[in-house]
Order: C-alpha cells, then structure tokens, then sequence
C-alpha cells in the first residue's frame, strides 16, 4: 500500500514515507508515529522523507495526474499563416501578370491586410460563428417587430469592408484593368476568416456592376454610391431575393411574386421569398410579374421584371417585408438568411418589363467569380493551417510533416487548390480587362464561356480538399472547439449557392450556342497557343509531354463536340469539368514556362500527366441503364410518408 488516507471533516491526514532518490519506485507508506518512523529509517540505514500531502506525493513521484493536470501532453494548435505573402502561387502569380508600378502600390497594403485577416479579422469572424443571428418576431407587449438580432463582430465586419474598399476597390478606376484583380485577391484574404461576411459582399458587387450598368436608374444611381462607399456611415449591403418556394435555379418557371403600379411610378410588390440571404441588408434586387390593378391574378406578361427595393422606409419601418423565419443551415450559419413575405413592399422598376432575367446576367459573373474565390481561399486556408500543424505534430517516432504518406497527400491537394487559383484569377483578370474596356473578343468570350464552369469546377474541388485537409488534424479535426469542422460545413453552400453544378454545366452549353459556337472556338485557340508557346520555349524540355498530353485531350474533346452534337446536353457535366483540366493545364504550363520555378513545373507536369483531362463516356449517355441504377430496389408499395 503506497499510503494510508483517513478523511475527516473533509480534511486528507496522509502520512507517507518514501527513500530519498528512489522517485517512480514502490513507496513504504506508514501511519506510524515520527519515533517509529525514525526507527525504521535507522534499521535500513537511509535517511528517508516523510511527505504529508498528496500534492507533496505527485511532485515526488514526477505524477501529472490531478483534478487540475490531466498529464504533460497537450494539443498544439496550428499557428495561422500570413493568407497573402505565404501564397506562394498567388504571389508568383501577381508578380508574372502586374506592372511593376501597380505591385509596388499595392503590395504592402496585400502584406498587411494578410496579417490583419488571421489576427483582429478571424477573431471577429469566430465570435460570429459563436454568437449566431437570431429572430426576434414580438416585442415583450405582443407588437409585431420582427428583429433580426446579428452580433457586434457582424457589424464590425460591415465596418471593416468599407473601409478595406472590398467593394470599392474595383469601382474606383486606380488601376484600370487590374482593379478588379486587386480587389478579388484582397478578398480572397477576406473570404475564409470573414464569419461569412464574404456572402452579403458578394451580393453587394453584383448589385454594384449592375447599379454601374443600368446607370439610366435614378434609384440604382442613388444606390451605386452607397454599395461602392468607404464611409462605413455611407456604405450599404445588398441582398438578392429570387428564390421562392417553387425554387431553385429555374426563376422563370418558379416566380410567383407580382407587382402592381402604386401611382406615384414605384409598386407595390406581393409575395414570398424562399431564401434572402443577407437579410439585414439595407437594399435588394428581386424579380417578379407586373400585373394591372383589375387583374391581380393575371400577369400582363408571364416574363419576369427586375424590381429595386430598400429594405426599410424613411422612419427605420420595415418596407412592407415580414420575417417569417431564419433558416435553420448546414453550415453559413453565420449569415442570416430568411424567408420573407413582401406584402406591399415598395420597390422600383430597374429593367425593362419583362427583362428582369437578362438583367440578372449582369451581376453573374460577378457572384459566380466571388463563389470560385471563396472556394480557393478556403482551400489555401486549411492548407496553410495543415501545413503548419504538420510541423508542430509529432507522430510515430517524428513530425508528421516528415512521413512521406502524408507529403503526397498533402502534395496533391497543393496541385489541385493551385489549379483552381490560377484559372480563377486567370478569369477575375479578364473580368478587369472587360470592364476597362481592353479586352480582345476572345478574352471576353472566354471569360463568358468559362465562369460558370470554374464556380462549379472550384467549387466541388473544395469540398474534396477541405474534407482531405481536416483528416491532416486527426480527431481534432472533428472538434467543434478548435473552429475548424466549420469550414466543411460552410464549404457546401459553395456547389449550389448561384446554381448546382449540373445547372452551371448547361451554362456553358448555352453560351456556347449563344455565340453559335465562337466561344469555344474562342478557349480552343487560347489553350492551343499557350500549349505552342511552351512547346517552342527554350530549356522546357520537362513540359513537353504535358503540353502534348493537353493538346490530345482538347483534341479529343472537341472532336465529340463536333461529332456527337445530339449527345451534348446529356454530356453537359462531363464537357464542362474536362474543359476546366485542361485549360487549368493549359495555365499551370503557361505559369511555369514564365519562371521555370521547379515547384511550378513540377505542378504543371503533375496536373497534365497524372490528372485524368478528359471525363467524357459516351456510352453512357444513350444508355436506358443509368434510370434502372438509380430505381433499381425503389417499390411504391413500399413507401411511407413524407419526410418530416
């Protein structure tokens, strides 16, 4: 027995005898008096120690475990990497396709905002996670109020993003056609740390080009200088309520909301919102069918108009908007989204009656490009997080950084997340060149062609890479405390917010055809010279049989397109994601041909020899076999009830 204990009162009595010199090995213990004690130090001939508490008894014995010390091993966190000048892709990148004078001016100002994102602006973006918007419909007499309750951290952000310019960098002209590739890349640093205050910014921008385009609105006009503000006190969101319940992205067939000519030139707008993301904006775009005051029920056109609405009136009222509820979400739980019921709103007209759709087209690109953002921001923050634990964690005999399993593993989310950055940033700086008016017809059918394919294309590459990347944090990245199982559940809005991936697919069928085939002919000419270019380079001997494997499977692709025309639509999905490996090839060869970097040539190589370019299986397209899987075992006798 090491000691005897006796409780009394609550109070421990411990009298333990133990050798001098002999910690970690059996202990005499005795309850014995001092006098026996000392006679039993003597008979052994060793001077020995008495200890007379249990603290006292650990501390001898080197034992860590108590109430308060639960041993000497703890969990070391990742440390958080500067989201900027540790981007080593991104920077060579910047430095390849910037003026000399425009990085200078801008490069410190990147360099600090990457270390103000992972210090004051992930502090902020965590309490937003923590303390999650909430509805308040009733005050405590019974009044109808419906308060959107958001926390302070939520309208600090709102702060911050005006005065960052995050909006306003793109509108302000300081760097011509690179402004719009400024202001991406700073929110790219944003986006991952924001508590999600990169959606409502999103919304914001398309509001803002399309204020900029349908300039001949006073209201839009009036709005554009709020939206590109770096007055906080100035500076306004945007929501954009199309859904309703019918849903989804088919808006023409789903949109049951009408409006009515008030009188005064605005009208009345009556219906329900299925989701409004951003709901404490202070304006928003939305759709629905103008009917006469006699005929409600009767739209004077089925056609969808494009209505402006502030979300609140002169005396801080809600402008005829009921919040039905939030939105219960996978994940984004920080961004209150709703279901709202317009009944009587306000708004104003801003397209053309029946227009209302096309109009939409003006703020795509805008949204589709913020959601590729989004995914590759996200992609390099876990990244650099994994990287950095990968150094600190020690596992079977050393850090886990050192075990070649893990370099591959870590190696090939690396190719894949730099993939995904070089064609985003490739299309964010033909967004720029277009909106300065510098872009070549190819440069602007290519980026028309090829934004709904990166949105879907970056967007399910990210959930892989997030996935992949919390398993680099063993169980901790299951843990809810270390704030990194968000990141996943956030990752998913990303396929399907502003179209799935199979919508996005028939997007770039549709603008394919809407240009009678010159777009692709447009992204076939653009990977062939960047391919030949290489291929005539000196002392890039390492790419030729990635520039070769490229051109076969452009080849290839097109080939069906030429000669399977009746099989397109069905090959959608499989068209878009082989066009997206092979113009990704096409631009990591380009980057590496640039520098000759090692790491950028290995990272071209890696993607065109190793990747599988080419997704397209004819033969499943006609075959009757794929509804037999899917229903294979379904029996309607069998089925019982709703959901729920």
């Amino acid at each position: 027995m090491w000691y005897n204990c006796v409780r009394k009162q609550h109070t421990v009595i411990l009298g333990v005898v133990v050798r001098r010199g002999t910690v970690g090995q059996r202990c005499v213990a005795s309850s014995s008096s001092s006098q026996d004690s000392q006679q039993l130090a003597a008979n052994e001939g060793e001077a020995r120690q008495t200890i007379t508490s249990l603290d006292e008894l650990k501390q001898h014995l080197g034992i860590d475990f108590s109430h308060a010390k639960l041993g000497r091993f703890t969990q070391t966190p990742p440390h958080q990497e500067n989201l900027f000048t540790n981007n080593s892709f991104l920077t060579s990148y910047l430095n390849r396709v910037l003026p000399r004078e425009v990085r200078e001016e801008i490069w410190p100002d990147l360099t600090r905002f990457g270390q103000r994102a992972v210090t004051e602006l992930y502090t902020l973006g965590r309490q937003c996670e923590l303390n999650q918007p909430f509805l308040k419909p009733y005050d405590a007499w019974g009044n109808r109020t419906d308060q959107l309750v958001t926390c302070e951290a939520w309208k600090t952000l709102k702060k911050i993003s005006a005065e960052e310019g995050l909006i306003a960098t793109a509108y302000e002209g300081r760097y011509g056609e690179y402004d719009r590739l400024y202001q991406m890349v700073k929110l790219g640093v944003f986006s991952p740390v924001s508590g999600l205050y990169s959606c409502p910014l999103a919304m914001t921008d398309g509001a803002a080009k399309t204020a900029l385009v349908l300039s001949n609105s006073p209201h839009l006009s009036k709005a554009y200088q709020h939206l590109t503000s770096r007055d906080p006190s100035l500076f306004w969101t945007s929501g954009q309520w199309m859904t309703e319940k019918r849903g989804g992205s088919d808006v023409n067939g789903s949109t049951e909301t009408v409006a009515v000519e008030s009188g005064n030139g605005s009208h009345l707008l009556f219906g329900y919102k299925w989701f409004s993301s951003a709901t404490d904006a202070d304006m928003a775009l939305t759709l629905a069918k103008i009917v006469p005051h006699t005929q409600q029920q009767q739209p004077t056109s089925n056609r969808l108009t494009m209505f402006y609405l502030e979300t609140r009136r002169d005396d801080g009222q809600l402008n005829g908007i009921q919040l039905v509820r939030l939105k219960d979400k996978l994940g984004t739980r920080q961004l209150p989204t709703a279901e709202l019921l317009l009944d009587g709103t306000t708004a104003h007209r801003v397209s053309d009656e029946g227009r209302g759709v096309a109009a939409i087209a003006n703020m795509l690109t805008i949204t589709r490009l913020h959601n590729a953002v989004s995914s590759c921001s996200l992609m390099r923050r876990l990244l650099q997080l994994s990287r950095d634990y990968s150094k600190r964690r020690c596992a079977f005999g050393g850090p886990v950084e050192g075990h070649v399993l893990h370099q591959l593993t870590s190696s090939r989310l690396e190719v894949t997340t730099r993939g995904c950055e070089a064609l985003t940033y490739h299309l964010v700086r033909l967004l720029g060149r277009e909106e300065a008016r510098v872009a070549t017809k190819t440069e602007t059918l290519v980026l028309r062609a090829l934004t709904p394919i990166a949105k879907a294309y970056t967007a399910k590459a990210v959930m892989s890479v997030v996935s992949e990347a919390l398993e680099c944090f063993g169980g901790q990245g299951y843990i809810e405390d270390t704030g990194l199982p968000s990141h996943l559940r956030d990752a998913q809005v990303l396929p399907i917010w502003e179209g799935t991936t199979n919508i996005m697919s028939l997007d770039y069928l549709r603008a394919l055809t809407k240009s009678n085939g010159e777009a692709m002919t447009a992204v076939y000419e653009d990977i062939k010279a960047r391919v030949q270019s290489a291929n005539q380079s000196d002392g890039m001997s390492e790419l030729k049989s990635a520039c070769h494997t490229i051109t076969q499977a452009l080849d290839s692709v097109t080939s069906f397109l030429q000669h399977k025309p009746h099989l397109i639509q069905h090959a959608a999905r499989d068209i878009a994601f082989s066009i997206a490996d092979i113009y990704i090839g096409s631009l990591l060869i380009e980057h590496a041909e640039f520098d000759g970097n090692e790491v950028n040539v290995e990272t071209a190589r890696r993607w065109c020899e190793t990747t599988r370019l080419v997704h397209i299986t004819p033969q499943q397209y006609t075959t009757t076999h794929n509804t037999a899987i899917v229903m294979d075992g379904y029996n309607e006798e069998e089925v019982y009830g709703p959901l729920f």
